[in-house]
């Protein structure tokens, strides 16, 4: 069996290592399809390779890794793959969720979850309110997720503060608009990984993208590992990142 080693390779460096990483896991259906495989049997296997990404960012000392999961508009695929999505997020959650406390994970699922199966979102709130003490990686789980949705959300929520005399229009500035939106309590990514060779944000924390840096990779999600994730850091820390400035 193949020793996985838990320290950082030495080619990169730890202080210039993305604080935050997002990932679209895009190319499930497509890695099982090439494989004569059920789209169903991709997403399992996607699991598998989100979770070895979870704990390879926490052995290299990345502190908080985003996954987007389930879109507001992956509702439109066919009924029962979207059944089948929902029971595997919740059998994973209930299958790892003892795992995840043993190793001080934070685990919280951002989106409009009320609309999720009561099952679901019963493991939901279990999974977060078990490992909120946690000191670990912050995991969050974008999981019936819409950056616009979220962005509406926030903004009607401050017009209702305004509206109340709890707030005044001047008062309204980017560090006050960022603690109304789902990600309030972990910074903004500084890395977007995005796999399958698709160039788009798919509606993925558009606000919270403003200045990350976004790396593409044609590989699958089904087959991207450690190696392919050491490609993305080392490309990210080959990066002058500016922020606008000269």
């Amino acid at each position: 069996m193949q020793t996985i080693s838990k320290e950082l390779p030495k080619d990169l460096d730890q202080k210039r290592l993305p604080r935050h990483v997002a990932v679209i896991m895009d190319g499930n259906g497509r890695w099982a399809k090439r494989r004569g495989l059920p789209r169903i049997i991709g997403h399992r296997q996607g699991v598998d390779a989100l979770k070895k990404l979870l704990r390879c960012c926490d052995d290299w000392g990345i502190e908080a890794l985003t996954a987007y999961a389930f879109s507001t508009e992956n509702w439109g695929r066919p009924h029962e793959e979207v059944d089948f999505l929902m029971a595997l997020f919740e059998r994973v959650l209930m299958r790892e969720l003892q795992e995840m406390m043993e190793e001080n994970v934070r685990i919280q699922f951002v989106g409009n979850l009320a609309v999720l199966p009561p099952s679901l979102q019963t493991q939901i709130d279990r999974s977060m309110n078990l490992t909120k003490e946690n000191t670990g990686i912050q995991f969050t789980v974008a999981t019936n997720y819409g950056g616009r949705q979220e962005i509406l959300q926030a903004t009607r929520a401050i017009a209702t503060q305004v509206q109340q005399g709890h707030l005044k229009p001047e008062e309204i500035d980017e560090a006050l608009f960022s603690r109304y939106l789902y990600t309030a309590n972990v910074c903004d990514p500084d890395l977007l990984i995005r796999s399958s060779g698709e160039m788009r944000l798919s509606n993925f924390l558009l606000w919270q993208m403003a200045y990350a840096e976004i790396y593409i990779t044609d590989v699958l999600w089904p087959d991207f590992g450690r190696e392919q994730f050491h490609k993305a850091l080392s490309d990210y820390q080959q990066r002058n990142r500016r922020f606008g400035k000269i």
